[in-house]
């Protein structure tokens, strides 16, 4: 990951962090490896104590803040603890694939 990618990344856990309690925060996909080039999205796999509506909306809007202040599109995958741990969700192939090679942040 490039520096200027993971202090954005830093800037939005930092300003997540202030909305909810962040269990994980992982940067995935391109800006991940060094496949991005400059038009490419941030995914960012975000896991949280609990969520509801107005919770995801916050997310959502400080998520989009970040992106405009830096010109990037953020994409995140948002997912509470108990859907990590007692759903099948845990056996997913892009969740196994975050936790293996997606960068903490």
């Amino acid at each position: 990951m490039i520096p200027k990618d993971y202090e954005i990344a830093k800037k939005l856990k930092r300003k997540l962090s202030e909305v909810v309690c962040i269990i994980d925060f992982k940067v995935f996909g391109s800006r991940a490896g060094n496949d991005a080039d400059e038009y490419s999205d941030m995914d960012i796999f975000l896991e949280v104590e609990s969520l509801n509506n107005d919770l995801k909306e916050k997310i959502y809007d400080t998520v989009w803040e970040v992106g405009f202040e830096h010109f990037m599109v953020i994409s995140p995958l948002i997912f509470t603890k108990d859907e990590i741990e007692k759903s099948p969700l845990r056996a997913s192939p892009i969740v196994k694939n975050i936790v293996a090679e997606g960068i903490s942040i």
